[in-house]
């Protein structure tokens, strides 16, 4: 099961986690997993590189677990599009929860 977690601080996206396996398929072959990890990195690279924020990352050796932290201090108008991605990156996680819902859970 992945458990994606995600923290909010004055309704805004400060921090978000997933953790797990979905283990709905043979390794290399596991859908729910390639579509979680598309969204969530390709999300990441995504604010990394269109709003030039400095996110912090932080990733397990084995797989498994992502944490993405959002500092204070950005300014306005890039914390804006950094908000507009990862609320979309959410929505994209949400849709595949509604088909796979026996593989990942979401906590927000």
């Amino acid at each position: 099961m992945i458990n994606v977690s995600v923290k909010r601080k004055n309704g805004r996206i400060n921090q978000f986690e997933l953790s797990g396996h979905a283990a709905s398929g043979p390794h290399g072959y596991d859908l729910v997993c390639a579509g979680v990890s598309a969204v969530s990195f390709g999300s990441v690279n995504a604010v990394m590189t269109l709003c030039d924020a400095d996110i912090k990352i932080e990733q397990g050796d084995e797989g498994g677990f992502l944490r993405v932290t959002v500092p204070n201090g950005i300014p306005d108008k890039s914390m804006e599009n950094v908000q507009l991605l990862l609320e979309g990156m959410l929505v994209s996680l949400q849709t595949i929860e509604q088909e796979y819902s026996e593989f990942i859970k979401i906590e927000d």
